[in-house]
Parts: structure tokens; C-alpha cells; sequence
């Protein structure tokens, strides 16, 4: 009632005072501090180590800078916004503090015009050294970055030689508007590494999406919920592009790449393209190529591959892939879910299912799954999968595929697998003597 005073409770202490000390005490149990303690001036931490060593000074300026508000972005789609980019990225890099980046660059919905190569990442050779950089959109579409060099080939819209680890994008889409451009390119003799793409798209037709070039690292790389569409002339990731490398045979650092919840539904060309080995994991999500090359090529033919691992000349440090809970759709005879060639290591399938149009009358004589094998594998084994058209095992050119004394090297198992249109041996095109089945079901 208005004009009323507060019922006093028992003691004489109102209940807005009771209210009070409660909340200070919340307040001072949440915050950790306590009056009666003194602050401990002796410079190590309760279990006697000491705090690292800062060098400089905390940069000024914000954290947090919009490529809009702050360096003049329109984002219309009409309007060049290539220094404005440019701009936001050199302000981020002139604030990296003790080698470590102190900025997010925050792009707003919109549809951004950039004409120029490296305007959205510029960090040349022999330069900053830095971990941490990050770029963040409005959502999905909703931040669009539009690159239209003038020429493609050798344009990038990012590069990182060297001097950026720990770099993020989120919530943005990336378009090429000139065929043939590419995304990003990462060189790294042990600096370039450690990148995340969350709720990210790629559309257009590119030559790469990112190309990894040099002889160490370029690795521990993360793409969770992104879609990739488009085209692409070589392949989404690339690793091993040996334009820079000092030596190509130590090409073979390129370990730990995390795909998860993907949906990768793009025209043609290749998603992953590893010819000198790597450890990748795929898991979760829907895979379709939903067309065909335009034209054939020496090096692929008209054939488009999810999953592409030649073998390139290196020193067989890291061969894994593994494959798991995958959709995967088969549209055309020229569409192929793997090719390997890789003289080691394994290829893991795990709970994937390619038979989506094996009621096509093509789908029974199509062969999705390529093996070209060595003395030494790779080993392949399919675990609870669903499986259209025929496997394919064949020898490498150099006739190692089997071992010494005759016995055949490599293994090849199916276990608990569903086979659509053939029933072992018929299911293998080649390489029978190589290959188990356990608990498969044929039609």
C-alpha cells in the first residue's frame, strides 16, 4: 500500500536491509574478495610459481572495431570497401601486444565489395609474429564479403605467411565473384597455424579455398557448422602447395583437421586434396556434389572428389582419415566419395551411408570408393555403412602391392555393412585377396 512502511522483521532488521547484506555477501563470495585478507605482494602464485613476464604496454585504443561504423564500410554491395578492410585489419595488427593480438574486427550485415587481394588478411613474410586475431560477423548471409580481383589467378583475399596463429572467423559468408580467385593462402615453417571457422559459407566458383604451403605445421584447423558451396578448380582445403616450401619431402606436417556438422553441397571439383598425408577427421553432416566439371582435365579428368589423397614425394610422417556419421549423396558415375593413394597409414569409415540415390539406374556400375595401394596400405576399414556400386583396389604403378614371399600386404575390412546393389566378391572391383567381410549383407 502506498505510503506504507515495511513490516519490520524479527530483531528490528527491515527486510531492504536484509536484502542488502545478502546481496553483499553474494556479491563478495562471487568476486572472491574478502576485507580481512591481505593481497599477497610476494609476486607467486599459492602453488610457488611466478607470473609470466608482460613486455609493453597495453595497447590503446578498442578492443572492438566495426569496419562500418569505425573505418568507413558501406557494405551496399556496390560500393569498393577494399580499404576499409584494409584499414580494420592494420589497426588490429598495430595493436598486438607482448605477440599476442588484442582485437576483434566486427563486420555488420551486409554485402561487402572487395576488389582487392589480402584486403581481409595481410600479413606478408619476415614480418609480425603474432596468436590471435579474430573476425566476427552478424550471421550466416546476413555478412557477405564479395572478392572480385581484377585477374584470379595468384589472387587471394586472405594470406598469412608466417605470422598469424590463433586466427578465427565467425558467422560470415565468403563469395568469389571473380571465377578462379582464391580464399586464403597459408604458408608456415612453424607460425601459421590454429584456425576456426564457425557458422561460415563459401559460394562462387574459387581455385582454392585455402592453399597450405611451406614445411611445418599449418595445422590444428577447425570448421564447425559451415556450408561449403560453390566450385572449385582444385580444392576447398589444399595442403601441400610447394610454391614456397624450402623442401618439399618435409611436406608432411600437415596434421589435425576438424570438420564437424558439416553441409558441403558444392558444383564440382575437390573438398580435400592431401597428397602428402595429413590427419583429418570428418564427422557429421551432408555431403553432395551436385554437379560435374565443365570441362575434363589432365590431372582430374571429369571426376569430382570429396576426398582426394594422392601420393606426393615426403617423409611419411602422418596418414589418417577418418569419416563418421556422413550422408553422402552419388549424382554421377564421375562422382567420387574417395580416392586414396597414400603408401601408409588408415582410412576409417565409420556409420556413413552413400546409398541416398543408389535407386538410380547408373548407381549399381558406379564405383565411389578408389584404392590404389602399396606395400604398406593404406589399411581401410568401413564399420557399420551403407554402401552403393562397386570398391575399387588396385596395385600402385610400381607393382608393390603386395609384400615379399607373394603374401598380400594390404587389409582392407567391412564389418556389419550394408551392401546395396553387390554381394562380395562382387562388390570388390579388383583386390578380392586383399579385402574380409564380417557380418556384411548383400541384396
Amino acid at each position: 500500500m502506498a505510503g506504507s512502511s515495511a513490516s519490520p522483521s524479527p530483531g528490528g532488521v527491515t527486510r531492504r536491509t536484509l536484502l542488502a547484506g545478502t546481496a553483499a555477501a553474494l556479491a563478495a563470495s562471487a568476486t572472491g574478495c574478502d576485507s580481512s585478507t591481505s593481497p599477497d605482494t610476494t609476486g607467486k602464485a599459492s602453488d610457488g610459481a611466478r607470473p609470466p613476464v608482460v613486455s609493453g604496454r597495453k595497447p590503446q585504443g578498442k578492443d572492438v572495431i566495426d569496419v562500418a561504423a569505425d573505418c568507413g564500410a558501406k557494405g551496399d554491395g556496390r560500393t569498393d570497401d577494399s580499404r576499409a578492410f584494409a584499414r580494420a585489419y592494420s589497426y588490429a595488427a598495430g595493436r598486438v601486444w607482448d605477440h599476442v593480438g588484442r582485437t576483434v574486427i566486427e563486420v555488420p550485415a551486409g554485402t561487402y565489395l572487395i576488389r582487392a587481394p589480402h584486403a581481409l588478411l595481410d600479413a606478408p613474410a619476415g614480418g609480425l609474429k603474432a596468436n590471435g586475431l579474430r573476425f566476427r560477423g552478424a550471421g550466416k548471409r546476413m555478412t557477405q564479403l564479395l572478392f572480385t580481383p581484377s585477374r584470379a589467378e595468384g589472387a587471394y583475399l586472405c594470406r598469412n605467411e608466417d605470422s598469424w596463429a590463433n586466427v578465427s572467423f565467425e558467422q560470415m559468408a565468403f563469395a568469389s565473384g571473380t571465377p578462379g580467385a582464391s580464399f586464403f593462402y597459408s604458408y608456415s615453417t612453424g607460425q601459421a597455424q590454429d584456425y576456426r571457422f564457425t557458422a561460415c559459407e563459401w559460394t562462387g566458383e574459387w581455385t582454392y579455398g585455402l592453399a597450405l604451403d611451406g614445411s611445418n605445421t599449418n595445422s590444428e584447423m577447425r570448421w564447425d557448422a559451415c556450408r561449403v558451396g560453390g566450385a572449385y578448380r582444385k580444392a576447398f582445403l589444399y595442403s601441400g602447395l610447394s610454391q614456397k616450401s624450402p623442401s618439399p619431402q618435409q611436406q608432411d606436417q600437415f596434421v589435425n583437421y576438424w570438420f564437424n556438422d558439416m553441409k558441403v553441397e558444392y558444383s564440382w571439383g575437390n573438398f580435400l586434396e592431401f597428397p602428402y598425408g595429413g590427419s583429418l577427421a570428418c564427422r557429421g553432416g551432408s555431403y553432395i556434389i551436385t554437379g560435374r566439371r565443365p570441362t575434363a582435365s589432365g590431372e582430374y579428368g571429369r571426376t569430382s572428389t570429396f576426398f582426394r589423397f594422392p601420393r606426393g614425394p615426403h617423409h611419411d610422417s602422418v596418414q589418417r582419415f577418418h569419416a563418421e556419421d556422413i550422408r553422402f549423396e552419388v549424382r554421377h558415375p564421375d562422382t567420387l566419395v574417395i580416392y586414396c593413394a597414400w603408401d601408409g597409414g588408415t582410412v576409417h569409415f565409420n556409420d556413413c551411408d552413400d546409398t541416398a540415390l543408389a535407386f538410380k539406374p547408373f548407381a549399381a556400375d558406379t564405383v565411389p570408393h578408389r584404392y590404389q595401394i602399396g606395400a604398406r596400405g593404406p589399411l581401410v576399414r568401413y564399420d557399420s555403412c551403407q554402401l552403393s556400386g562397386r570398391h575399387r583396389y588396385e596395385p600402385d604403378g610400381d607393382g608393390r602391392g603386395g609384400a615379399t614371399g607373394g603374401a598380400p600386404a594390404h587389409r582392407a575390412r567391412y564389418d556389419m555393412c550394408l551392401l546395396r546393389h553387390h554381394s562380395p566378391p562382387d562388390f570388390l572391383d579388383g583386390g578380392s585377396d586383399r579385402v574380409t567381410f564380417t557380418d556384411c549383407l548383400g541384396p
